[in-house]
C-alpha cells in the first residue's frame, strides 16, 4: 500500500474517531494550490484545523512528534486562509490526531 493511501485510510479513520467524540466535520482534505488541511472540525463554536498523523505503533515515538515546525507554519498559513475564504468569526485552533497502531489521541497545539 502506497503512503498516500496509508494516509488517507488514516485521516478517514481519524474523522470517524472525531465524530464519535462529539466534533461536527466541516471538511475533509481541503486543499488549494499553496496548503492543505486533512481534517477541519467543529466543537461549541471553535473550530479545529487537524493535522492527522500516523505511525503503526508508538514504539520510536508518538505520530505527534512527527509535526515539525515548518508543519506547524503550514498550518497556520491554511487555518488562516479557509477562515478568511468562509467568513468564519469565531475561535480557531490548531490540533492534531495521532492514530498510533489501534489508539486514536486528540492534541490542540499551543503556541
Amino acid at each position: 500500500m502506497s503512503n498516500y493511501q496509508t494516509g488517507h485510510d488514516a485521516e478517514k479513520l481519524a474523522a470517524e474517531w472525531l465524530r464519535a467524540q462529539g466534533f461536527k466535520i466541516v471538511e475533509l482534505n481541503w486543499r488549494t494550490r499553496q496548503c492543505e488541511i486533512d481534517i477541519v472540525v467543529c466543537k461549541k463554536k471553535t473550530l479545529y484545523f487537524v493535522e492527522v498523523k500516523s505511525r503503526a505503533s508508538s514504539a520510536w515515538g508518538s505520530a505527534i512528534d512527527y509535526i515539525t515546525a515548518k508543519k506547524l507554519e503550514q498550518m497556520k498559513f491554511a487555518a488562516e486562509i479557509w477562515a478568511a475564504e468562509n467568513d468564519w468569526g469565531y475561535d480557531i485552533r490548531l490540533a492534531a490526531v495521532a492514530v498510533d497502531g489501534n489508539q486514536f489521541s486528540f492534541v490542540e497545539i499551543l503556541d
